[in-house]
Order: C-alpha cells, then structure tokens, then sequence
C-alpha cells in the first residue's frame, strides 16, 4: 500500500517540515474531524494498471468514502433532484441540511491535506478562515437575498451552540465517562478565547444599547450603523491579533493539547497527507461550490420549511442550522472528551465560538457595507441577552481549570432554556427592512 500512495503522496514535491511541525498546523477543529474519519482499504485500488485512473479512483475513496458521514452524502444528489424537479421546498431545505453535514466535515479534511504541504503557519491561516466555511457561506447567501435577520439568527445559533450544546455534552459526557479520574485542561486558552468573547460581546451589546437609549429610534438608526461597522472592524483586528497571538507569538499554547497525543493510532495516522496538493486544491474548490449550492437552496426554503413544520424561523436558524450543520465537529468533540482529554474539546467549542463572533460576524457587516445592505450589530434585546448570559455562564464554568458532568448538564440545561424560548418566539421576518424590524422592537419595548 505504501507503494501505492508514493506516487501522489510527492505529486507536488517534497513535503514541507517534518512531521512535528505538520502536527502544529493542525488546530482541535480538525483533530475533532479527523475522529469521524475512517481509515481507506485501497487494496483493489491498487491493482489498476493505467496510473492516472489509479490516481482518480484513490482520490475518491479518500475523498468520498474516508469518513463515516459518507452515508448522508446522496442527500447531496437528492437535494439537486428536488430543486430541478420542483418537489416540496421543505424537502429541499431538509435534504440540503443533511447534504451539509458531511460536506463540513469534508472541507476541514481537505484544508488539513493541504497544510500539509503549505508548513504549519499557512496550514494554521487556512483552518483560521475555514474552520466556519458553512456558516459563512449560508451567510452571505442570506445577505445577498437581503434575509438579514435569517444571518443573525444562524450566527448567533452556531456561538450558542458550540458554548452551551457542545461544549456542555463534552464536558457532561466526558465526567460521566471518567468519574473515576480527575479531569484537567489548560486554562490559558480557555482564558484567551474567553476575553475575545468577552469583547464580542461588548461590540454587540453597545449598538442596542445605544438605540435603547436613544430618544427616537429612526433618530438612532444611522449612528447605530456607523458604530456596528466601526466596531466590526475592531473585531476584525481582534482577530487577525488572535490567529498571530495562536500561530506565532504564543503558539505553545495551543500546541500543549497534544503532547499526550503522540501515542494515539488515531492522530499519528492522520500525521501524513494521502492525497496531493493540487488534489485536494481541486477538491476543496469542488466542495466550497457544492456547500454554495446547498446553502443557496437552504436559504431559499427556509421560510417555507417553517411555515410547513409550524416553527418560527428564529427556531430553525438559531437551533436546527447550527445543530446539524456542524454534526462532524460536535460530534468529534464529544468523542475526545470521553478519552478524557478536554483540550480538544475546549479547542472546538471556544475556538468555533471565538471564530464566529469575531470573524464570521463582523464580516458579514462588512460585505453587508460593501453591497449597501444596512445589517448592523444590533442582535435585538432577546438575542443579545441570550448571547451575553451564555458567554459569561461558559466563562464561570472554565474559570478553575477542572471539569466534572455537573458543568456538562448546567450548560446543556441552559441551551434547552434558550431553545424554549424560541420555540415558542413566532418573530416575523422583515425582508430587506432591518430598520423597521429594529423599530418595532424598540418601540415594544418602550
């Protein structure tokens, strides 16, 4: 077999660093995929004659068949069937989701083959702006249809999501699993990823504040935009200082969650790439223009979806998008924290958290200035106290650099709280109107 893989293996030259600084490249988002992973028999691959058929079909076992969400992958087909043929838009929008599952997990494989070409430190650049490839995507496509608040309600689900759904059934599932054994994890990232939220959430409390406070609403709606994007920009520093704060300056930090891995089958297993450069470029492209696709069509139903399963739009982007668009990496989360080893798990939740709300989102107010849309940071009263709540419960709960399942069960009691209360929320959507919607809101609560 090892002759096998050679030949593509060094299609693009030789590999950059050893395998130790390859393994700095990778971050706990795709150490938590790679667990989902499955290892390819290429044995009957192997004994094709003619090398570039050879080469083709390699890539597809690895590409299609290396994870064990390959099982939702035609729902990817399915969904294109249902849009060409005009079945029912719920049906669109559910086979969509699904489709993404897989596709998520697939692009954080391909950026990690690729970095293993590119050195750590580009490898490291690649997951810091793919890492939410999906959730940005849906995003935009969302702000080009004008569908503001259908952005704000998917982005503020994926933060809730990673802080209170995953990172509490990793910590409840890991303390039930190991009740027996003391269960530690480096404070200084948790610490680190905390302050950033902390700071993500003063940029957005202070736009509804300020129009809380202000006299007149549609008075307070214009400077309300102009500190959304200039505090959106703050954001965007922040975070380009977090990716050189992670990469470069204290690195160590976030490399110390796997000096313990180094004896785990799993993780050396991953320590080689098994498709090549140019490969997994085509393939990651290929994969971003079908997560397009689908993010398109779950954009484009996703009010008929709510109008036919009689839930709130709120409830299906804040809930259900975050839930199972990122199965793969809360799912691998989960598994890490079950062998006792919280970094990953930490990494995942705070670092996708981190992400989102410091790249993700004040992004979005950016291209939203760029295309002339006024999407502002103004999240409305409910959201934000939601958002603020869950940011500072996570913050109390990783403060003394131990976990136990009573943490666990806090926080996924809080997001079943949170998932209640927009449950029962039936807020309309204001197409194309955020004002008015802000309007309305400030005046009820006047």
């Amino acid at each position: 077999m090892a002759s096998l893989q050679e030949p593509w293996l060094l299609e693009n030259g030789n590999l950059k660093g050893s395998s130790k600084e390859m393994r700095h490249g990778r971050t706990a988002h795709n150490m938590s995929s790679s667990s989902l992973r499955k290892k390819s028999d290429l044995t009957l691959v192997s004994k094709v004659k003619h090398g570039m058929l050879r080469h083709l079909l390699a890539n597809l076992q690895e590409v299609i068949l290396g994870t064990k969400l390959s099982v939702l992958l035609p729902a990817i087909p399915l969904a294109i069937a249902a849009q060409s043929y005009g079945f029912g838009r719920p049906w669109i929008f559910a086979l969509s989701l699904l489709g993404l599952t897989p596709l998520a997990e697939r692009v954080s494989f391909l950026t990690e083959q690729i970095a293993y070409y590119t050195g750590p430190t580009v490898g490291g650049l690649l997951n810091a702006t793919c890492g939410n490839a999906t959730e940005l995507i849906i995003a935009i496509f969302a702000l080009w249809q004008h569908k503001i608040e259908v952005v704000k309600y998917s982005l503020l689900g994926s933060i809730l999501s990673n802080l209170l759904l995953v990172l509490g059934t990793a910590l409840f599932c890991g303390g039930i699993a190991n009740l027996g054994k003391e269960q530690k994890y480096d404070r200084r990232q948790a610490d680190a990823n905390s302050l950033l939220l902390l700071l993500a959430l003063l940029c957005h409390m202070l736009p509804l504040l300020f129009r809380i406070s202000g006299a007149s609403a549609s008075l307070a709606a214009v400077p309300t935009l102009q500190l959304s994007r200039a505090s959106s920009i703050v954001m965007l520093v922040a975070y380009i200082t977090y990716i050189i704060f992670q990469l470069v300056t204290h690195r160590q930090l976030f490399e110390s969650q796997e000096d313990s891995e180094e004896d785990d089958d799993d993780v050396i297993s991953e320590e080689t790439p098994v498709i090549g450069l140019a490969s997994g470029i085509v393939w990651l492209v290929g994969m971003t223009a079908v997560v397009a696709l689908l993010s398109e069509y779950v954009v484009g139903t996703i009010e008929d979806a709510s109008e036919s399963w009689g839930l709130s739009v709120s409830f299906i982007s804040i809930i259900l998008l975050p839930i199972v668009g990122n199965a793969a990496e809360h799912a691998g989360a989960v598994i890490f924290a079950f062998k006792n080893k919280l970094d990953i798990s930490l990494g995942v939740a705070l670092g996708s958290a981190t992400q989102i709300s410091l790249f993700v989102v004040p992004l979005c107010v950016v291209v939203a200035w760029i295309l002339d849309i006024k999407m502002d940071l103004n999240f409305n009263l409910l959201e934000t106290g939601a958002l603020a709540i869950s940011i500072i419960t996570t913050a109390f709960t990783l403060q003394d650099g131990t976990s136990h399942y009573l943490k666990g069960l806090t926080l996924l009691l809080c997001y079943v709280v949170i998932g209640a209360c927009f449950f029962v929320s039936k807020t309309p959507l204001n197409h194309g109107n955020l004002n008015t919607g802000n309007e309305e809101h400030h005046q009820q609560i006047e």
